[in-house]
């Protein structure tokens, strides 16, 4: 379907991809992974015609379309949300054009009569006479009500134009769709829907993202960027994770006999493959039980940073109490009536519909603004460390460098100390020279990772996080998952990573305009109560 031959790319001295040789073929799902700076976008952008490699080729088979999902969230405001989506068929959309022309000449001839006839021909076959009506199921599918087809993109909020460009993406089920990280911005409703979507569709699929639910409820493979070239792996994220992992384990235990190993590496493969039995996607996604392969299994350069949360002390029984808390911006209420008990080892994801709610309630309860409304009071046995969704004014003083930024929260003196800082900068994938970058030069993942840092030296026993998982790489979220499952304070915390969610919280308190959704439950059984799905109609109303 999609071939890729003797693909070199490089920039200055770095080589990027080194005579990559691979195929993407119908009824599969890759999802591209590698550490940040392997070049997954880049390679997006080079099999979707958008960027030149330095050799090599990409060909499409003849007669196939492919379709990107845009970047560009204002490349289509002038046009209409019906038209936008028709756009994503090009030739389609070229060829309406082109008879809805002929038809509007004021002096339209015989001749052009014989030509739109033709032309209409092609376009019945092209499915276009249904075009509209598809392209309106798939918005309302969406989200997006006809009331709003006919407005232009321009007018629509963020979360919408990002389902629009999403629909034009699938419209028309291209034969190779690519896409770039998309499921930023969509809620976990629209997400949930593209999983569904892509988990039955029959063509080719190759993704970029960093959510690891996702990828493991639409992929049949994933492609691995490392050592500058592209492997594929029978299997979602989770199975080519673990088994990594266990093959990195089984190299450095060079006593142990491979049949041993052999022994070990199926008898994983056996219970994956029945965990995969029992999933949503198990009948469309049956083939790639088939083809695990033990033989497919190799050790990852991936590096994972070591983060530990411990605490200083352990939490008494009062742990937080809020009553009456409301706030409002711009005259628009954000949460109202909010009254939480917040329980020893409790894991509270926190949710709303509106991402500033959820801020503007971190906010509040870290102490960085003062309620206009209710009360807050924590236990006078607990300690808070606190990360914030913007973390730019933490990082201004352009004379820092790591070491040093760090030293400002350390707690004792041995904790000043340059080998003591140095190494935990290590244990965070800042070594050697990385350690003495400047603080204000620091990509978004570098700063997530060194604001960790700054919560572990606290040694905390409430953490409250909001969207701690923007900006890291899939290592980072899930070297930070799997610690903050075993941590043992009480956490608050907000993510749009499902996997995160589902995996951590042992309770669910949803903030709306008219009070609290508050359930003991994990995040999908949250998601399936349909009690919980009326109510939350309710309280947004």
């Amino acid at each position: 379907m999609l071939t890729v031959s003797n693909l070199s790319v490089q920039f200055g001295k770095r080589i990027l991809f080194d005579e990559v040789n691979t195929i993407f073929t119908k009824g599969n799902c890759y999802g591209i992974i590698g550490a940040n700076g392997a070049g997954k976008s880049t390679f997006l952008k080079i099999i979707s015609g958008q960027m030149d490699a330095t050799s090599g080729n990409v060909s499409l088979e003849k007669g196939k379309r492919m379709s990107v999902l845009s970047q560009d969230h204002f490349a289509f405001d002038e046009f209409t949300v019906l038209e936008t989506i028709l756009m994503g068929n090009k030739e389609l959309f070229a060829l309406k054009k082109e008879m809805d022309e002929i038809y509007a000449k004021p002096d339209f001839s015989e001749e052009d009569g014989i030509k739109a006839g033709e032309l209409g021909v092609v376009f019945e076959e092209m499915g276009g006479w249904n075009a509209e009506s598809d392209a309106a199921t798939m918005l309302s599918s969406l989200g997006i009500g006809s009331d709003k087809h006919y407005h232009l993109v321009k007018d629509l909020d963020g979360k919408d134009k990002v389902r629009v460009l999403l629909a034009q993406a699938l419209f028309g089920s291209p034969d190779v769709l690519i896409m770039d990280e998309p499921t930023n911005d969509l809620d976990f409703e629209t997400i949930a829907w593209l999983e569904n979507f892509l988990a039955n569709y029959d063509n080719t699929v190759i993704v970029v993202s960093h959510d690891r639910h996702f990828l493991d409820a639409v992929c049949t493979h994933i492609s691995d960027i490392d050592y500058s070239k592209i492997n594929h792996y029978s299997g979602n994220y989770t199975f080519w994770y673990e088994s990594s992992q266990l093959a990195a384990k089984q190299r450095s235990q060079q006593n142990k006999k491979s049949e041993e190993k052999k022994k070990e590496l199926e008898e994983f493969i056996r219970r994956f493959s029945a965990n995969m039995a029992k999933s949503k996607q198990a009948t469309s996604r049956k083939k790639m039980i088939d083809k695990l392969d033990i033989e497919s299994i190799k050790p990852s350069s991936r590096r994972y940073p070591a983060l530990i949360f411990d605490q200083e002390r352990e939490a008494g029984d009062q742990i937080l109490n809020i009553e009456e808390l409301g706030a409002t911006l711009e005259g628009e209420t954000l949460f109202d009536n909010t009254f939480i008990n917040l329980r020893k080892g409790d894991k509270v994801l926190i949710l709303s519909k509106k991402s500033r709610s959820i801020s503007k309630f971190y906010e509040l309860i870290s102490g960085a603004e003062t309620p206009e409304k209710g009360e807050i009071k924590w236990g006078v046995t607990t300690i808070q460390s606190y990360l914030p969704v913007e973390n730019h004014g933490f990082f201004t003083d352009d004379s820092l460098d790591l070491v040093d930024w760090l030293r400002q929260y350390a707690q004792t003196e041995e904790e000043r100390e340059a080998v003591y800082l140095r190494g935990f900068l290590g244990k965070m994938i800042f070594s050697g020279e990385e350690a003495l970058k400047k603080c204000n030069v620091l990509s978004g993942g570098e700063k997530v990772r060194c604001m960790l840092s700054r919560m572990m030296m606290k040694r905390a026993n409430v953490l409250l996080f909001d969207e701690p998982t923007n900006h890291l790489d899939l290592e980072s979220i899930q070297a930070l998952n799997n610690c903050l499952k075993n941590f043992k304070g009480t956490m608050l915390f907000s993510t749009h990573d499902h996997e995160f969610a589902q995996t951590v919280a042992n309770r669910i308190i949803e903030i709306t305009p008219k009070g609290v959704i508050d359930r003991s439950c994990t995040f999908d059984e949250y998601l399936e109560d349909e009690k919980v799905k009326e109510l939350r109609k309710s309280m947004y109303l």
